[in-house]
């Protein structure tokens, strides 16, 4: 099974323009990711989409494969289809370009359902959340899954809610996803859907068009900074220092 890993790196940002290019220990950001990336045991190789000459100039300085693609997409999932459309590969990965500390181990286990279970088109990951502040935090999203480990939902909002006298675990979504080929381009052909847009959450249109998504729970026990502030990034500056 051939695994193409792809990181869409759009230049511009709400809070932090140019972010994946922010310095951190003397490399750009999309470089780490890059790096983490070529550490996954079963990512056959990995590329940047970019819709910017100045991500594409950076990536080929380091010796990264880059694509540049259109400035026109409104989602990740979006420019990696376009990125892909051009590769010859079985299941493709979408991988944050703004997430430094990416753990490699967490490509592993967003491919493995793919590679185990030919029913499996489409999979990503939660973690148990263990920090009460986050369970009201919007910017946490939660997931909930079926008895086969299907998404169910995915929610800015508490879910499930807990009634009194019952206690349940509740799950945070890692943003980290493997499609198969065809299942990729199915989802960029589709428009953003009601739940999708009440939610800002683009993984519910595959929900809402009745793509089943397989949820794997992550045995990384610690979680990654997704950088999409000034403090995000300096956080991460200090948490990386020595890297």
């Amino acid at each position: 099974m051939r695994v193409t890993g792809i990181i869409p790196a759009r230049w511009h940002s709400n809070r932090l323009e140019g972010k994946v290019l922010a310095e951190i220990n003397g490399k750009p950001m999309v470089q780490h990711v890059y790096e983490r990336c070529c550490q996954a045991r079963l990512l056959s190789e990995t590329l940047i989409a970019t819709d910017d000459v100045r991500v594409e100039a950076a990536a080929r300085g380091f010796g990264a494969p880059v694509v540049l693609t259109s400035s026109d997409h409104q989602s990740g999932t979006d420019r990696v289809a376009e990125a892909a459309r051009s590769l010859d590969c079985d299941v493709v990965v979408n991988i944050q370009g703004d997430e430094p500390m990416l753990n490699p181990v967490m490509i592993n286990e967003v491919v493995a359902p793919l590679e185990k279970f030919p029913e499996v088109e489409f999979s990503t990951l939660k973690q148990r959340i263990v920090n009460e502040d986050e369970l009201n935090n919007p910017a946490v999203v939660k997931v909930v899954v079926d008895v086969d480990h299907y998404a169910l939902y995915f929610s800015r909002s508490l879910i499930p809610y807990p009634t009194p006298g019952n206690s349940i675990e509740t799950f945070e979504h890692i943003g980290i996803y493997a499609y198969r080929s065809t299942c990729l381009a199915k989802l960029a052909q589709l428009r953003p859907t009601p739940l999708e847009k009440s939610e800002g959450l683009e993984q519910l249109r595959a929900l809402e068009n009745g793509i089943r998504l397989y949820v794997v729970e992550s045995g990384c026990r610690v979680k990654g900074i997704s950088v999409d502030t000034p403090d995000d990034l300096e956080e991460v500056r200090q948490l990386m220092k020595g890297d």
